[in-house]
């Protein structure tokens, strides 16, 4: 498929991926963005229109934008996911663009021995994995310039959600979950944003897996991050679900990308922790 532009329509541009990535890739692209609810700054902004998933089509926005890429960083509910996504691979082949979607590693959460790479069988026991692998299939019946589909590991990084929960419950004196018998890999936003840069602007299609290439324990990771961040005697709620060691970790390995886009959980801790 020959890319028709460099015009990306971003779905979800509010949320904090979609904003980190709207960031990336503005000063590059000619990028367009959709938000729920939002700052009064989202609706002024020319480049921002109001959509509700719920109840609107994506059409309307393609046949106006004309985009060479829909990244889909929306979220609503699984049943509504699937219902615009289906909407969203009809539309490619008419319109011609390319759809990114980010999946995860609970596609392979039934697997647990071993971590999982990008051409790897998956099976999901959870809804969440379940409607995931529902999307990929849908999506990978497309020819494959069609689609990106960027499974992501847990994601950190500064001012992220989960460094936000962290020190939350910390100043709140309430237990943090981990869970020493998961094994995972992790990134930040900042980095995951920067990967679909590079795939974007060379124009690649296919699966890839955005996480680090090296695996870390899920207890020592937080009690690392809490260390660095200098929380003193945070309370840990251990949570055991298997008597062995499980792997939630999408590696990658089939797609590589060039070295100064990979991370290792190193840098993880390192820019979940520093200071800006």
């Amino acid at each position: 498929m020959a890319r028709k532009s460099k015009r990306i329509l971003i779905l979800g541009g509010s949320g904090f991926l979609g904003g980190h990535l709207y960031k990336e890739l503005q000063a590059y692209f000619d990028v367009y963005a959709t938000y729920h609810t939002g700052e009064k700054k989202l609706h002024q902004n020319k480049r921002f229109e109001q959509w509700d998933a719920y109840k609107e089509s994506p059409a309307v926005f393609i046949q106006q934008i004309k985009p060479g890429v829909v990244i889909s960083a929306f979220r609503t509910s699984s049943d509504n996911q699937i219902q615009v996504h289906q909407e969203l691979a009809i539309l490619s082949l008419e319109f011609g663009f390319q759809i990114i979607f980010f999946s995860s590693s609970n596609v392979f959460d039934a697997f647990t021995n071993y971590p999982s790479y990008e051409y790897d069988k998956t099976l999901s026991v959870s809804a969440y994995g379940k409607y995931q692998i529902r999307i990929e299939n849908l999506l990978m019946r497309l020819p494959e310039a069609h689609f990106c589909i960027a499974r992501l590991p847990m994601l950190f990084g500064h001012g992220s959600p989960r460094i936000k929960e962290i020190q939350n419950l910390f100043k709140l004196n309430e237990p943090i979950e981990v869970f020493p018998n998961v094994v995972i890999n992790a990134s930040i936003f900042t980095k995951v944003t920067q990967q679909i840069h590079f795939i974007i602007n060379r124009e690649w299609s296919g699966i890839f897996h955005l996480g680090s290439s090296d695996l870390i324990h899920h207890n020592e990771l937080i009690e690392e991050i809490c260390y660095k961040l200098q929380l003193e005697n945070p309370l840990f709620k251990q949570v055991y679900n298997s008597n062995n060691d499980r792997f939630l970790a999408p590696v990658p390995k089939d797609h590589p990308l060039p070295e100064n886009l990979q991370i290792t959980m190193e840098e993880v801790i390192q820019k979940s922790i520093e200071i800006k």
